[in-house]
């Protein structure tokens, strides 16, 4: 049976930020739940990691299931000249773009070295600020777009082990928050989710296995921040991670709230 409701609320979707979305960082995870998710609502898409094979895996699945459109780029995002220099050459009407790459050296401060320090802001903030400004150019002129950058709950105050990551996250909600004001004029919707722990591949990995409370699934943080995007400015998908944004930001000290991140972020390695 046809759902009336459900296809006008694809068409509409499309419409709006159609006719190709940008995933950076889209392999696996959450990116590859972003691409699915915009997949169903029937964008083509433009998929961008470093692995090739990754990116062909999820681009005949998407391709099988939901007859779209897919262009797959394996490129290093902490080179984002290169990144943009490749946009330009295939020159596609990107209406969508979602930031989901991350670079998240685990340790103490004084034991990273400074070349990964340096990609923490090649592939957290100077890309997605980048591409940001590379994607918006078309979407004012176009009076329509929008773009969805991924923050972390980490970011929402000091992270010991996760120092530079949470920095670098803190840094793409306040982004996100300033151009949903400055953009919105202009038809371009913007927003940041906070997002809690998400059962990655990566989270897995640095967790040996153990979930925080609140964790939620790929498919889960991709359906609710693209549904809050033109609502407002940022999302922190999960009540549970609401609660916990709450709590740590408004009803305990600043020092407190460091040293229970402190406590949760020391079984990582």
């Amino acid at each position: 049976m046809i759902s009336w409701d459900k296809d006008f609320k694809i068409y509409n979707f499309k419409s709006k930020y159609g006719p190709w979305a940008l995933v950076a960082g889209a392999s696996e995870g959450l990116g590859a739940a972003y691409a699915e998710a915009l997949a169903k609502r029937g964008l083509d898409l433009i998929l961008i990691a470093r692995r090739q094979e990754k990116l062909d895996e999820l681009s005949k699945k998407l391709i099988n299931e939901y007859s779209i459109a897919i262009k797959c780029l394996a490129l290093d995002l902490s080179d984002i000249a290169h990144v943009i220099e490749v946009l330009s050459q295939i020159d596609l009407p990107i209406g969508l773009l979602i930031y989901n790459a991350a670079y998240a050296p685990i340790g103490d401060f004084d034991t990273i070295p400074s070349d990964d320090l340096a990609k923490v802001v090649d592939v957290n903030i100077k890309a997605p600020l980048l591409l940001a400004k590379f994607v918006s150019k078309k979407m004012i002129e176009n009076k329509r777009g929008g773009i969805v950058l991924m923050s972390s709950l980490a970011g929402s105050q000091g992270s010991p082990k996760l120092v530079t990551y949470a920095a670098s996250k803190a840094f793409n909600a306040i982004l996100a928050e300033g151009l949903w004001s400055e953009l919105k004029e202009h038809g371009v919707d913007v927003i940041a989710s906070i997002a809690g722990a998400i059962v990655t591949p990566g989270y897995q990995q640095a967790q040996n296995a153990k979930k925080a409370p609140g964790t939620l699934t790929p498919d889960q943080v991709a359906e609710k921040t693209l549904k809050a995007l033109g609502k407002k400015p940022t999302i922190i998908p999960g009540f549970t991670n609401k609660l916990a944004r709450f709590f740590m930001g408004r009803l305990i000290p600043r020092k407190w709230a460091i040293s229970i991140m402190k406590q949760n972020t020391e079984s990582l390695s």
